[in-house]
């Protein structure tokens, strides 16, 4: 990994440190959802490669809520003006990642679920709970 350019100011750079890595809101309305419809579930399973923001053990599905700017949603991803170039290779790499991570926890059986933070929680709670349903197909409510 290239040297962290110099923050342009101290605003810039607080924001950044400030960033949530885990339990953000779109992830916490997910996971609301998801609890409201009976569905339990592990957060962050640590044996689980990239530890995943939703596991369902039992159906071996796996949910990662992205945020738009860092994984570089079609819809709402954008790319930062300043210092682009190594903004550029930063993303890359967290995509790149996000990949090698889907394809572990593939390999290891499980379903892999992006869910983005602009989706609507019902709506992103349906696509999981519909792969839940599928994998788990004795399940009641």
């Amino acid at each position: 990994m290239s040297a962290l350019p110099a923050p342009l100011d101290a605003a810039t750079s607080a924001r950044f440190r400030r960033q949530a890595r885990a339990s953000t809101k779109p992830e916490v309305a997910l996971r609301r959802e998801l609890h409201r419809r009976g569905l339990r579930f592990r957060i962050n399973h640590p044996e689980l490669p990239g530890r995943p923001d939703v596991a369902f053990t039992r159906a071996r599905v796996a949910v990662f809520v992205d945020g738009c700017f860092w994984h570089r949603c079609p819809e709402h991803g954008t790319a930062p003006r300043n210092n682009r170039d190594w903004w550029q290779a930063k993303l890359d790499r967290n995509v790149a990642r996000d990949r090698a991570k889907d394809a572990d926890l593939a390999g290891l059986g499980w379903t892999v679920l992006h869910v983005w933070e602009h989706e609507a929680p019902d709506v992103a709670a349906d696509r999981v709970e519909a792969e839940w349903r599928r994998r788990v197909p004795s399940a009641t409510r």
